[in-house]
């Protein structure tokens, strides 16, 4: 192969990958193909490979593509060691002082949320999830404010898979309550965790979005009640919303 045919094979592999990055819903070989002019062989050829390597990953229906594994820790990589790292983590610090309570940046990674930053409250009595924690989608507020942000329809299908195993007593643990939940999550854009995931705990999620108003990742703090109801959580919703906003500028520089 020489070096002509090299760099056209890696700059069709790079427009799959930002054409399914960029997709607001996960895309077959054959649109893909319509949408960049490929022969139809290469386009299947090429994300066959990518989803060997995890670069892509296939929905359950086997047909459409989306952002594997791979791909997303590369993302989230990149957006760690970013130029904007320090001011990221100052909007953390900043938004933290305000409130006085733990708050933390959250994205979605199969069927969890990942934590890709964090700033801790000086207060004795706190819960501590380091970067890289995993935690569940149904239960807490940053996994409630993402599958909001999906389509019904993708909504339905991953909450009917989900493991929807009871964290606490006021875990939801039925598909069709958590549906309900995530409709009032969807038209007020905040997730709420009122001792969902830790009995004691309460937690409040914002979206932080790209440049298209898609879901990026989640602006969240928690709380222990002893210290912080729900009610009085919620006053600091604008600030949170404030912070988003910031890191929003961030990522679409």
């Amino acid at each position: 192969m020489n070096k002509r045919e090299r760099g056209s094979t890696i700059m069709r592999v790079l427009d799959i990958l930002d054409q399914i990055a960029s997709a607001d819903r996960p895309v077959t070989a054959t649109e893909l193909n319509d949408g960049l002019n490929l022969p139809k062989a290469t386009a299947h050829r090429i994300c066959n490979q990518l989803e060997q390597q995890g670069y892509l990953q296939k929905r359950l229906d086997g047909k459409r593509y989306m952002p594997g594994p791979r791909l997303q820790t590369l993302a989230v990589g990149v957006l760690s060691h970013s130029r904007h790292r320090a001011q990221r983590h100052a909007i953390l610090m900043s938004l933290s002082r305000d409130i006085g309570e733990t708050c933390n940046i959250a994205y979605p990674d199969g069927s969890q949320m990942v934590y890709s930053d964090r700033v801790e409250t000086q207060w004795p009595l706190r819960l501590q999830f380091p970067v890289g924690t995993r935690v569940p989608l149904h239960c807490t507020a940053s996994g409630k404010l993402y599958l909001s942000s999906l389509s019904r329809q993708m909504r339905t299908g991953i909450t009917a898979n989900l493991d929807l195993s009871a964290e606490t007593i006021n875990t939801i643990s039925q598909p069709e309550r958590l549906l309900q939940e995530l409709e009032m999550v969807r038209e007020t854009e905040v997730g709420v965790d009122n001792e969902e995931f830790v009995d004691g705990m309460i937690a409040l999620a914002v979206p932080i979005k790209d440049s298209q108003g898609r879901f990026y990742s989640a602006a969240a703090f928690h709380a222990p009640v002893v210290r912080m109801a729900l009610e009085s959580a919620r006053a600091y919703i604008p600030r949170l919303q404030q912070a988003a906003h910031e890191l929003s500028l961030l990522i679409n520089e």
